[in-house]
């Protein structure tokens, strides 16, 4: 009987002996690298978010945008987008101001710019061609940074990379769809 209590014994002494090793190698040994967490810096220089808007805000930040960078410009213009984007102005024409409506297509392109492909125009009852009242516009009104007008092909373009934004901020275009009210865009928030 007592052989059975001793080889008991040391067979449960050497189970419980087995366990410790196991559970102390399993403490000691280092964890998979791939399963550490490691803070991790983006790749490139900026970090994107996407933001829907809509008409109304838009506008509201458009004119904001446009009445702090043209301040010193001698012709007050605004923009409302409706289904299509429309500019509000007037022009000096032989010492009188004549109302000006031009209205846009907008068109969101891959790189993120927006290109307004002029539509209509009414320059108070007058006929005027429409090169001509861009040009006219190009050469007369403080346009942002960034907004060129092409006369000759009856548009603007809105290079939204060179617009300026508080903190280095740029935006891309990513839908702009009026009809829908279906306006995206990625703000690209640089990171040092």
């Amino acid at each position: 009987m007592k052989n059975k209590w001793k080889t008991g014994f040391f067979l449960l002494l050497g189970f419980i002996v087995t366990i410790v090793i196991i559970l102390l190698s399993l403490i000691m040994v280092p964890a998979n690298e791939s399963g550490k967490i490691q803070q991790t810096l983006p790749n490139n220089k900026n970090v994107s978010f996407e933001v829907k808007s809509n008409k109304e805000d838009l506008n509201v930040l458009i004119n904001q945008y446009i009445k702090k960078e043209a301040a010193d410009s001698p012709i007050e213009y605004s923009v409302q987008l409706q289904d299509e984007v429309e500019l509000y102005g007037t022009l000096q024409f032989f010492s009188q101001e004549v109302d000006l409506k031009l209205t846009f297509e907008p068109e969101a392109l891959e790189n993120g710019d927006l290109v307004l492909k002029q539509k209509s125009i009414s320059v108070g009852s007058l006929p005027l061609p429409v090169s001509y009242v861009l040009r006219f516009i190009k050469e007369n009104y403080k346009l942002p940074n960034g907004v060129e007008i092409h006369p000759n092909e009856k548009m603007i373009h809105v290079n939204m990379q060179q617009l300026k934004l508080k903190s280095d901020v740029s935006i891309k275009v990513k839908t702009f769809d009026l009809m829908k009210d279906d306006i995206a865009f990625t703000i690209l928030v640089p990171v040092n």
